[in-house]
């Protein structure tokens, strides 16, 4: 079966009549696309949940079948092509956890056949298929997580609202970081040769072009190589500047620009090693810089707190690290007090002095409930079954992803580039908006 003659066949069903309505005591059967690596972890976290159930798996290795059907309850049915899962009955929703080039075709169809969606971040390779996600969901009606699972993390969601109720000013300046030594072999050369399946090859790159196959390509690794991937900024950074934007209040860039590249490191990738990357947003209190460092031939922490992310605001700056904890560390205000102690006292430069206090209260918090994945889990069930909008809705993933992609074609054309967010196109550079999106390989195409 061609993606062409699924697509024909998907539409003589429309999402109502797919999807059956779920009562409070039902079990939502979920059917997972990619069981490896993060798919692996992602089935993991609904596992815990007693109200869903695994009713099929699909994947191109076996062996990633096998071990996700052993860990199942019931017997769920396997499949190697996501077509046939998008048309078991069984399956209300589905995990998307493949490769970033599949999202969008994946995430399309199965809006199309009915099925609510839990979608891996980032949400998509290209802002073009972003947007048509964007688009099909709300046509479909379909319920949507991203996996920015950070916005169902209590102490996350403690931070946000801290930050939006004004408890460290005025923010002008968010930063964060991807800091790791991978020096000097990285990923390492393999070299190119034919693929162990050539199937199996051929379904793995999916819409991508058509290259020799190298072991770097394949599974995890994909990460490094722009076919598949916007790198680092994209694969680790979008969560980051989603909490950014969460905490701010912040839509679209308006301008980017990234430099950067293969500086140390000495493997076959093509993301780069080093990489600094600027936004200027507007927010509803004004100009914000977002600032992404990313060194990878270096892992000296890059603030004292060693924080991943921090805000800079003017009564206070906010560190956050990895899901589960934040500290607010006050800025000090100077405030004249008068030092004379009777009326006889001249009033002088000599009779007054400074006096420094906080301009905010410090706070530490630190959650041991390190799970962020299993709330988000249980988030998408409950949105399943009552048709609310899912913390990681669709179009907060596409503006978080969206700011991703842009810095990379910012690094990737060595450019300052300006953003239209209404028409989601640059102004002021040409060339660079052929990076928004690029030509399937035939027969795919984003319907």
């Amino acid at each position: 079966m061609t993606r062409r003659d699924f697509a024909r066949g998907a539409t003589l069903a429309t999402a109502l009549s797919y999807s059956r309505v779920l009562g409070a005591n039902d079990r939502v059967g979920i059917g997972y696309i990619g069981v490896g690596s993060r798919g692996d972890e992602v089935h993991t976290a609904f596992l815990e949940h007693g109200d869903c159930q695994t009713t099929a798996v699909c994947d191109l290795r076996d062996d990633y079948l096998d071990f996700a059907v052993a860990r199942s309850r019931g017997a769920p049915r396997k499949y190697r092509l996501y077509q046939k899962l998008l048309e078991d009955r069984d399956v209300d929703a589905v995990v998307i956890a493949t490769p970033d080039h599949w999202h969008a075709l994946m995430f399309v169809d199965a809006c199309r056949a009915g099925k609510d969606v839990y979608v891996e971040k980032p949400l998509s390779l290209t802002v073009v298929e972003g947007r048509k996600m964007v688009e099909t969901a709300k046509r479909a009606r379909r319920v949507v997580q991203v996996g920015t699972q950070r916005r169902s993390a209590q102490a996350m969601q403690e931070a946000a609202e801290l930050v939006r109720s004004g408890a460290i000013g005025r923010v002008t300046v968010a930063k964060f970081n991807d800091v790791v030594n991978e020096w000097p072999n990285g990923i390492g050369r393999p070299p190119s040769g034919p693929p162990p399946d050539a199937w199996e090859w051929d379904q793995w790159l999916g819409p991508a072009p058509e290259v020799p196959y190298n072991p770097n390509r394949t599974y995890y690794n994909f990460r490094w190589f722009h076919d598949y991937s916007a790198g680092q900024v994209a694969n680790l950074g979008v969560h980051l500047i989603d909490m950014i934007r969460w905490c701010l209040n912040l839509q679209a860039p308006r301008m980017v620009t990234a430099l950067g590249g293969r500086y140390a490191v000495q493997d076959n990738r093509e993301i780069p090693d080093t990489m600094e990357v600027i936004w200027e947003f507007d927010g509803p209190s004004g100009p914000v810089l977002v600032v992404f460092s990313q060194y990878n031939a270096n892992a000296a922490p890059v603030n004292a707190r060693r924080a991943e992310l921090e805000l800079r605001g003017t009564k206070g700056t906010m560190y956050l690290d990895n899901y589960n904890s934040y500290e607010i560390v006050p800025e000090t205000t100077t405030e004249m007090v008068r030092l004379a102690r009777t009326p006889l006292d001249r009033v002088s430069e000599r009779t007054w002095g400074a006096s420094k206090k906080p301009a905010t209260e410090p706070q530490l918090r630190r959650d041991p409930r390190r799970d962020s994945v299993l709330a988000h889990a249980r988030n998408f069930l409950d949105c399943v079954k009552s048709r609310a909008q899912c913390n990681a809705d669709i179009l907060n993933g596409h503006l978080s992803t969206t700011a991703t992609l842009l810095a990379s074609i910012a690094q990737r054309t060595h450019s300052l580039l300006e953003w239209d967010a209404q028409t989601e196109r640059f102004t002021n550079h040409d060339s660079a908006n052929r990076h928004l999106h690029y030509e399937y390989r035939k027969p795919y195409r984003l319907a």
